[in-house]
């Protein structure tokens, strides 16, 4: 298999045996063993733990931009707003198992100083898909960047915090609801 490939392969496995066992259980040895690969073969590329929990946060954010990405420009301010902030919910199973690896990585980044920059780069990137979206239907200030991004940690906790398979149109109307306030003029 080509190095595109044997990623998409491993960070797969990575997601999988943290979904599954935990952050504890994310180790070069498991990981191999779920994607089926000796463990030798993966040690060139990821010598530590460490950096195999730096790459399954990575491939989440690489995730992210490209969907945000594919959102055409020819979309309205409050169309490509709703569909970057949608981007960042977990409606489907590819963006529950990010949100719940976001969620992993975040709790364990509390006592892990090693898992900080991840944190706070999925962090960044969250945060900046928001300012972007509060610019979209001309709400920039801070404050408008804030509300939004809480709202979307909320809306994404709560929707995980789920079982699967349980409806998450609430969440999706939660957030045209919060689109169609924030892109009313204030009264004159």
């Amino acid at each position: 298999m080509d190095a595109a490939e044997r990623d998409r392969v491993v960070v797969e496995a990575a997601w999988t045996v943290l979904t599954r066992d935990g952050l504890a259980a994310l180790s070069v040895r498991n990981v191999a063993a779920e994607a089926g690969l000796p463990p030798s073969s993966l040690r060139y590329t990821f010598p530590s733990q460490a950096s195999l929990r730096e790459r399954a946060v990575e491939a989440v954010l690489d995730r992210l931009r490209a969907r945000v990405a594919a959102i055409p420009d020819a979309v309205d301010g409050r169309g490509w707003a709703r569909g970057a902030v949608l981007e960042l919910l977990p409606l489907d199973d590819e963006r529950r198992t990010e949100m719940e690896l976001t969620l992993a990585f975040g709790a364990a980044a509390m006592t892990d100083p090693v898992l900080v920059p991840a944190n706070e780069a999925m962090h960044a990137a969250v945060r900046e898909i928001c300012a972007r979206a509060c610019a979209a239907i001309g709400r920039g200030s801070e404050v408008d960047v804030d509300q939004l991004h809480a709202l979307v940690d909320g809306l994404a906790l709560h929707v995980v915090r789920r079982a699967r398979g349980d409806r998450t149109a609430w969440a999706v109307e939660a957030v045209d609801a919060y689109l169609a306030m924030a892109s009313t003029p204030a009264p004159g």
